[in-house]
């Protein structure tokens, strides 16, 4: 009896082995065919702004790592599909059955295979994108305020208020173009103001090589213009990177750091959840492929019918996905609730269909 149950558990794995390598076959096909149309399409955009062709593809290459999150669940889903569809064309879904699979046996593989890519998106291809991305950071990707750029020193001698036009980002130093800074003593009263063209902020404080200064008494001079701060490039950065700019391993820490002075972080929030619970996401795309892949025919098999309802399908529930996020972030849902709750109801429903078909 005991060598009975052994060899049946060894040919579950080895079935289970099969389809998971069927599965990944397929989300690698079609993740191959998605990311081959995007290099080729934005490595021909990109060109005329590189002036290298390996620059060009450097910058083809991030950008690429950047819509990942956006078509991942649908490759997961026609990677689903299209390995359904290979093992009923060539009938080896009739082996899996014979085999004692019922339908959720089956999809156990494909779950996951759906969710060990959620893992590694989450903590590699994320990280990666991220330090990519963020290495030549502008004042275009940051998330400003009335178009403009505002800094906040407080300090026991008093305050340092800045607002910038624009900011471009070097190794160990921002520099802010068209500022006006305001200094002011620890009873509020304005000491100096200061208008300049270019002010760089480092490690050793802010600094302008040609600075209009006037003093409480507006007496005005021109010249060079430093002052020690607080502030240092990265926590500038931190201050005004928006959700995806920073990477899952930081976004903890951000957070936590964030609401100590009081910063809004419901966006990094709905961010962090979205990434912690992408397996699931993944799960869910996969049950749903499995949902859609349900066949009695053993000929003649619609794959372009599945297929185009499929992106019908998909399209759908990125909406549905994004309308979840937007209430998490305005605040009608706890962040929580608006990134679990999609994956959950599409996991319901797939459940539900498989189910019921299996039951017919």
């Amino acid at each position: 009896m005991k060598d009975i149950y052994l060899k049946a558990m060894f040919s579950f794995n080895i079935l289970n082995r099969f389809l998971m390598r069927r599965f990944f076959s397929g989300v690698g096909l079609v993740m191959l065919v998605v990311c081959g149309i995007i290099l080729a399409v934005t490595f021909v955009e990109r060109l005329p702004a590189n002036p290298t062709v390996i620059e060009t593809v450097a910058d083809a290459w991030m950008r690429l790592l950047e819509y990942v999150p956006l078509f991942l669940p649908l490759a997961v889903f026609m990677g689903t599909l299209l390995a359904s569809y290979n093992l009923t064309k060539s009938s080896e879904s009739i082996i899996v059955s014979s085999a004692g699979l019922s339908p959720y046996q089956a999809a156990r593989p494909l779950l996951i295979g759906a969710a060990l890519i959620g893992i590694f998106a989450t903590t590699v291809v994320n990280p990666y994108s991220v330090s990519l991305s963020t290495s030549h950071i502008s004042a275009a990707q940051l998330k400003l305020v009335d178009d403009a750029i505002w800094l906040r020193e407080e300090s026991p001698a008093g305050y340092i208020t800045m607002k910038a036009e624009n900011m471009r980002a070097a190794p160990g130093r921002l520099t802010f173009e068209n500022a006006t800074l305001y200094v002011q003593n620890s009873e509020f009263k304005i000491t100096e103001r200061i208008k300049t063209d270019s002010i760089t902020l480092s490690n050793d404080g802010l600094d302008s090589k040609s600075a209009t200064i006037w003093d409480s008494a507006a007496r005005m001079r021109t010249g060079p213009w430093h002052s020690p701060s607080l502030l240092n490039p990265q926590n500038v950065l931190d201050r005004y990177m928006q959700p995806d700019q920073i990477s899952f391993w930081q976004l903890p820490r951000f957070i936590e750091k964030m609401n100590d002075i009081g910063v809004p972080v419901r966006g990094h929030l709905i961010q962090f959840w979205t990434l912690l619970f992408l397996p699931l996401t993944m799960i869910a795309m996969a049950a749903l492929g499995v949902a859609f892949s349900q066949t009695k025919q053993r000929r003649n098999y619609s794959f372009s019918v599945k297929f185009g309802m499929g992106i019908i399908t998909c399209f759908a529930l990125y909406f549905m996905l994004n309308m979840f996020n937007a209430l998490g972030a305005t605040g009608a849902l706890p962040p929580l609730l608006a990134v679990v709750a999609p994956p959950l109801i599409i996991i319901a429903a797939a459940g539900a269909f498989i189910a019921s078909f299996d039951t017919i």
